[in-house]
């Protein structure tokens, strides 16, 4: 009985010895290697007090693959979960988390503060208009030196005496012009009264009527002389005052830029002469960026007044050439009384005269 009845008992704490076993396998699969299973002991008792077995743990014997850090690897959910967790903090360097909206994350450039842009072109406007009065100043005063083209300022001067030149002829023509109406003006009146009287005074009519015609053909002629002496105005005051002055405009555009890099390059000049160390090279080097950058501004315009001195030389003997032909020719038939001369010199010129009285014709009929 006792032989069976020990049997018994140890047959019975086989399987709980196997159960431990398998739960101490168990155990040591999900034991993170960083924890050191070798000083791990796992005692299991069965039901035979006297019998303990005792199960070290020794290195592992697995893959050769490096050993996983020493963090549960969550499951597949798990890791989903703290990833959606995960994009909605923000940790800041206090160590504190802050929870904000979750979204995409845009990367952009630096955005530019229009304000400070501004600041800074007026602040360029300002060191460049200091500078340029500064240059000016000392013009004036005889201190400061000046680059001077002379071909080129000889020929301003002449362009700036002959558009005085041209505007007193101009407004002399005007003269004429408004005097010559009003001449044409009253030539007419008395025509009209000398036709008049010629048909009530019968004994006056062939006298009354001579007059009438001689002052309607003056009154005539003077219209066509008119009509030359203004299309003499036009073309004068399109030369004068728009050929002229754009070309006087790029010549203001250069004086700027010609002042622009005499005060550039005189600050130029007084860096190179001062001492040169780390704290003036930086300076130098960025005077003589801007004093290049000044140069071929002034170069580029001083290019661009010669060539337009040209062509508005070119072009002002052939304007004034056939006007003054024109004014010649119109003046001269008009004093002769020679009328087909008069006629003649219009149609050369294709100068069309307003017939008096008589409106300009609608839209609606020139269609």
């Amino acid at each position: 009985m006792s032989a069976c009845s020990s049997g018994t008992a140890l047959d019975a704490s086989k399987p709980a010895t196997e159960e431990v076993k398998s739960n101490s396998e168990d155990l040591k699969r999900s034991l993170p290697s960083g924890l050191g299973l070798s000083e791990t002991q796992i005692t299991s008792h069965g039901f035979d007090s006297t019998k303990e077995e005792v199960m070290e743990a020794g290195a592992y014997q697995g893959s050769p693959e490096p050993p996983l850090p020493s963090v549960m690897s969550p499951s597949r959910v798990a890791a989903s979960r703290l990833a959606q967790q995960g994009s909605d903090l923000i940790v800041p360097a206090g160590g504190q988390r802050t929870q904000t909206k979750s979204g995409p994350v845009i990367l952009a450039d630096e955005i530019k503060n229009p304000a400070m842009e501004k600041l800074e072109l007026v602040r360029k406007w300002s060191l460049n208009t200091y500078k340029c009065t500064r240059q000016i100043i000392s013009e004036k005063l005889g201190r400061g030196s000046r680059t001077v083209d002379l071909e080129l300022e000889a020929q301003i001067d002449i362009l700036r005496d002959n558009k005085k030149k041209y505007e007193n002829i101009l407004r002399l023509a005007q003269t004429l012009s408004t005097q010559l109406f009003q001449m044409v003006h009253t030539q007419r009146q008395l025509g009209d009264a000398f036709a008049d009287l010629s048909l009530k005074s019968l004994e006056l009519h062939e006298e009354f009527g001579y007059n009438a015609d001689t002052q309607k053909l003056l009154a005539k002629n003077g219209e066509t002389l008119l009509g030359a002496i203004n299309f003499f105005i036009a073309s004068v005051n399109t030369l004068v005052n728009k050929t002229i002055e754009d070309t006087l405009m790029t010549v203001k555009q250069y004086e700027s830029a010609r002042i622009e890099y005499d005060a550039y390059r005189t600050d130029l000049e007084e860096l190179n002469l001062g001492p040169r160390d780390a704290n003036t090279l930086p300076k130098i080097e960025q005077s003589q960026h801007l004093f290049q950058a000044h140069k071929e501004k002034y170069d580029k315009m001083r290019s661009d007044v010669s060539i337009k001195l040209k062509f508005l030389e070119e072009n002002k003997v052939k304007v004034l050439h056939n006007q003054l032909v024109l004014f010649h020719n119109a003046i001269a038939a008009y004093f002769a009384g020679n009328q087909k001369q008069l006629e003649q010199t219009l149609k050369q010129f294709h100068i069309k005269l307003k017939t008096p009285g008589v409106d300009a014709p609608s839209w609606l009929e020139e269609q």
